[in-house]
């Protein structure tokens, strides 16, 4: 069986809303023509139960399906 949670580390964007943060996820792809890395970011609304991140903070997120917005939840500072 796959393995259907992904861990990924991010830096919180947002944390205005109650028990919810915004992690954006950056990530480098390469240029199929050119060779050049480019950077990649994928933002991901994460549950976050004790409202302890604030903005600027590096998080661990673990991915998994929970409700239609969100979609991951916040493992550790």
């Amino acid at each position: 069986m796959r393995n259907l949670r992904k861990e990924r580390i991010g830096l919180v964007t947002s944390s205005k809303m109650d028990k919810s943060i915004v992690v954006m996820v950056e990530r480098k792809e390469k240029h199929p023509k050119y060779g050049k890395f480019l950077k990649k970011s994928t933002s991901f609304v994460a549950h976050d139960e004790k409202n302890e991140c604030t903005e600027g903070d590096t998080v661990k997120i673990t991915c998994t399906v929970i409700v239609k917005i969100k979609t991951c939840i916040c493992s550790t500072n």
